[in-house]
């Protein structure tokens, strides 16, 4: 069973919006979105295939330096004439070990990506927010964000303190009238979760369609969630509708209950 596949329609002509790892999976879907509406968007990615497909004005950029960020940012901003939306999507899995087999610059990685590279991005960015008079930031956690995850450290520490960036910044930010929150995805439909479930199946050996079961029984809706689910969440952030709803961390999981 899958989520919503239908774009959520809303008004957002003229909307300036950066989105970070934009030209496939979620990323894309939101740039889809955001552009269906009427906003402006511009994105990066380091997948060069996946940008070569993307119809989306876009470079290339590294999130992993701040100078990638930085540059990102400063190029949204003169594409777009200024800033009205941040949308920090990029992430990497990390490494799936025990902590003691954790590599010191895996750790350092993930966290440079998942984390680290919002912050940059949003120092750069906040100037043009103010300078528009507000806006918002998206954040992209997980529910490894509000659960243990355990053999995955190293990504739900990231994606806490994604939670806790998202807070902190909202009350800062707010008397400029720059909205923050963090969106939580829970199993998303893809290849990704496919071959997850596909490896699992294989180890246990158990079929696919039992060991889907196996990871959908602590969804209380029994479903997967489809980019497009995340992608209406913010552009309901962004909109008018969602004009007094900050420094929020918003679950879209089915009402998952664990990770584990």
């Amino acid at each position: 069973m899958l989520g919503n596949t239908r774009p959520l329609t809303v008004q957002l002509g003229g909307l300036r919006v950066a989105i970070t790892a934009g030209a496939g999976g979620i990323g894309r879907a939101m740039a889809d979105g955001f552009a269906a509406c009427g906003a402006k968007v511009f994105l990066c990615d380091v997948d060069a295939e996946a940008l070569a497909a993307c119809p989306h004005p876009a470079m290339t950029a590294d999130m992993e330096t701040v100078e990638g960020c930085e540059t990102f940012v400063d190029e949204a901003i003169r594409r777009l004439g200024g800033l009205d939306v941040l949308v920090n999507n990029a992430g990497i899995a990390g490494p799936t070990a025990p902590i003691e087999e954790v590599m010191p610059e895996a750790l350092s990685r993930t966290l440079k990506i998942d984390l680290e590279a919002m912050f940059h991005c949003a120092r750069r960015a906040v100037p043009a927010l103010r300078e528009a008079g507000g806006g918002s930031i998206v954040n992209l956690s997980s529910a490894a964000g509000r659960f243990g995850f355990p053999l995955r450290s190293p990504y739900a520490a990231a994606k806490w303190g994604v939670v806790g960036f998202t807070k902190s910044l909202a009350i800062e930010l707010g008397r400029h009238r720059i909205r923050v929150n963090a969106i939580l995805p829970g199993l998303v439909a893809g290849d990704r979760i496919r071959r997850v479930i596909e490896a699992k199946a294989q180890a246990n050996g158990r079929s696919f369609a039992e060991q889907e079961a196996k990871a959908l029984q602590p969804v209380s809706l029994r479903c997967y969630v489809t980019p497009q689910d995340i992608a209406n969440m913010a552009l309901y952030l962004c909109s008018p509708y969602g004009a007094t709803v900050s420094g929020q961390a918003l679950a879209v999981d089915g009402d998952m209950q664990s990770l584990v």
